[in-house]
């Protein structure tokens, strides 16, 4: 079994260094009026290529662009959309972070890609392969406000941004992208909506063609939905661990049906991680596993980390990783 360290999604823009505080000085700079937008987006680029150069560095398998476009995980889509106004700021989860709410006024509309500019930068800095990530129809439906009768409520609304999404990975998959994430979060809080999800998750992949169709779960416990998870349309189960301190024993006692990203190395604290804490459970899980892969990645994305820190949680992982593997040749199968 091959044990390949990816990224979950998001990374710090900024760091400590005077040279990582590009992109806040842009950013203030574009909001005065004294930056472009053109400008602008060449800073975004820049850092975006720093954020990839520091995965390359850190000995990452799979990468992505570090999100360094997107305001928020919920508005940076639906602020391109017909029919969406964005509003104030709401708290994202439990985290410090905090999202501007989309309004939903009329009924959606697609204007073009949007991850298709991101990803392709992402590809041409990139030695490694890239992973594009997107927040998933039902999470977006869930951070929205409805004032519309054009949907009559959450499963319209849905559905409703599932359509788009599936455009969006109908334009990723013909780049032939070997995996898309689709970040799913509030289903955990929600498990009641498993057959909604399962539905609008249906329509992303009829349109993913070849690439995996991965999905993200994170900031909650997995656990009591394990076995529900792995019967979504889907090709890659993401799971977070930092809140599902059964989910090791389950796995050692079910198995899985799915390939999975193990989030064991937690991307909200800035604690690392000890090979004596992973080591164990990768011994209990890796032999119940049939899939020729697992992912080892952090619980979530990292911009709630320092940069510092960030990079120093990734370099971790690939120290764990490397350890076990030259300790566990058999990729920890009995």
């Amino acid at each position: 079994m091959d044990l390949l360290i990816a990224s979950t999604g998001s990374y710090p823009r900024i760091g400590d260094a005077p040279e990582a505080q590009r992109h806040r000085q842009a950013f203030a700079r574009r909001e005065r009026g004294e930056l472009s937008e053109q400008e602008f987006e060449a800073v975004q680029d820049r850092v975006t290529e720093e954020v990839i150069q520091e995965q390359v560095e850190a000995g990452l398998d799979l990468v992505t662009d570090g999100q360094i476009r997107w305001y928020d995980p919920i508005s940076h889509l639906a602020r391109r959309l017909e029919g969406v106004e964005i509003d104030g700021l709401l708290r994202y989860f439990d985290t410090n972070c905090y999202f501007r709410q989309p309004v939903v006024q009329g009924r959606l509309g697609w204007t073009g890609p949007v991850l298709l500019r991101e990803f392709r930068l992402a590809r041409r800095l990139s030695p490694r392969p890239v992973k594009p990530v997107l927040t998933g129809p039902y999470t977006l439906a869930r951070g929205s406000l409805l004032r519309t009768t054009a949907y009559r409520g959450l499963r319209d609304l849905t559905l409703a941004y599932a359509e788009i999404l599936a455009r969006e990975v109908e334009a990723l998959a013909g780049e032939e992208v070997p995996l898309i994430q689709v970040d799913e979060p509030s289903i955990l809080a929600h498990p009641e909506d498993l057959d909604l999800l399962g539905e609008a998750l249906g329509r992303l992949a009829a349109a993913k063609r070849r690439a995996e169709l991965g999905l993200a779960t994170y900031f909650g416990d997995a656990a009591p939905l394990y076995r529900e998870l792995q019967r979504l349309p889907i090709d890659r189960l993401g799971l977070d661990f930092t809140y599902s301190p059964k989910l090791p024993a389950l796995i050692a006692e079910q198995g899985a049906e799915k390939p999975l990203a193990l989030g064991l190395f937690d991307g909200r604290n800035t604690r690392l991680e000890r090979r004596e804490e992973i080591f164990p459970i990768l011994d209990r899980i890796l032999p119940r596993l049939a899939a020729p892969s697992v992912h080892l990645c952090p619980s979530s994305g990292l911009e709630y980390l320092p940069r510092d820190r960030a990079r120093a949680k990734l370099e971790t992982m690939r120290a764990v990783r490397d350890a076990y593997r030259a300790e566990r040749p058999d990729g920890g199968r009995r």
